[in-house]
């Protein structure tokens, strides 16, 4: 096995056209006759890193590229482009400036404009209230209630809380409808301004709401301010014993940090496939929690390799999109391809 440390922020970046990053891990993973976990563990990364390269929400590391295909004696491919790290920050700011200079003919936009601006908000409103400039903006306080339990759910799943932002991300490419969900979502439970910014380098969108008063609610609902794992990441107390917002909690973590695929194996020649759907968290006391909720509702979970809490046959999977379902479009779509019997390259089992 590689040691963990070989990748580095410093990497130049491999940049493949749409879809032939996750075709290129997937002929390696089949050379190396591997399952998905086990190619992580060859190659010297976390399976969630290799999730997100196979979804191309994140670009390859060429370190990573050149020592697959040394493993795997594939061939560099064709047509990939390297970039040097953070290749991306030196175009948008060029093109910023450009787009700023054009406009105004100066960078920094027009200094009379906004002096204008300025004296005609103090006029009207600034010099009667002098901490409206500092003070807060609100947000609705909602009651709980299924939408934020399912709220929760995706904060834990994808999402992110500083002193200042509520931020989730998502992968551009195959949750864009979903993106538009969760946007809706915290628009209708806090009535509040929302911004979208797109990475297309690393194929991810994020739904981003900078509100402080957003991140006190949500402190006090039990979600984590800064490192989630490192804050005993779980489900919060209000949710659990309510049936409907364990249901919503579970979707909302599902839709985010989960996944619908066949497992395959090779067996004295023939290939098996087997259906699962697969949540999966580095905090083994929300992994538990979730196991806990999974069995409540009459499901046979399993937890592998402790940090995965999967449904392992057809039944239980398609009694999940019944009972539970989804908003994203892309697990959706998902189910559909598993009730067909395909995935994953293997063939169809009866």
């Amino acid at each position: 096995m590689m040691p963990k440390s070989f990748i580095s922020k410093l990497d130049k970046r491999v940049i493949f056209h749409s879809g032939e990053q996750r075709k290129f891990l997937l002929k390696a993973v089949n050379k190396l006759k591997l399952s998905w976990s086990a190619f992580a563990d060859k190659i010297g990364i976390h399976t969630r890193t290799l999730n997100d390269w196979k979804r191309e929400k994140y670009s390859l590391p060429l370190s990573v590229l050149k020592k697959t295909c040394i493993i795997t004696k594939l061939e560099i491919p064709v047509g990939i482009k390297i970039k040097d790290p953070f290749w991306y920050v030196f175009k948008g700011a060029k093109d910023g400036g450009s787009a700023v200079f054009k406009k105004y003919g100066r960078i920094g936009g027009d200094p009379e404009y906004r002096k204008k601006k300025w004296c005609e908000w103090w006029e009207k409103e600034g010099k009667n209230n002098p901490k409206l400039i500092t003070a807060p903006k609100g947000i609705q306080e909602p009651n709980f209630s299924e939408e934020l339990a399912e709220f929760v759910g995706i904060i834990i799943g994808d999402g992110g809380i500083t002193k200042r932002q509520v931020v989730v991300t998502l992968n551009y490419k195959s949750e864009k409808p979903y993106s538009i969900f969760v946007k809706n979502l915290i628009k209708r439970l806090f009535k509040t301004e929302i911004s979208i910014f797109y990475r297309r380098e690393y194929s991810t969108i994020s739904i981003i709401v900078s509100r402080t008063r957003l991140v006190a609610f949500c402190k006090s609902i039990g979600l984590k301010v800064g490192n989630k794992l490192e804050q005993n990441l779980d489900i919060p107390k209000w949710i659990k014993g309510k049936k409907n917002f364990e249901i919503s909690c579970i979707r909302g973590l599902v839709d985010t940090d989960g996944c619908i695929f066949n497992e395959c194996h090779k067996i004295k020649g023939r290939i098996y496939c087997y259906p699962r759907l697969s949540f999966t968290s580095h905090s083994r006391q929300l992994c538990f929690s979730a196991f806990k909720i999974f069995k409540k509702l009459g499901f046979v979970p399993k937890i592998r390799n402790k940090r995965n809490v999967q449904l392992e046959n057809r039944r239980n999977i398609i009694r999940y999109f019944h009972l539970i379902g989804t908003n994203n479009l892309h697990h959706k779509n998902r189910f559909k391809l598993l009730l067909g019997g395909v995935g994953s390259g293997c063939p169809k089992q009866s």
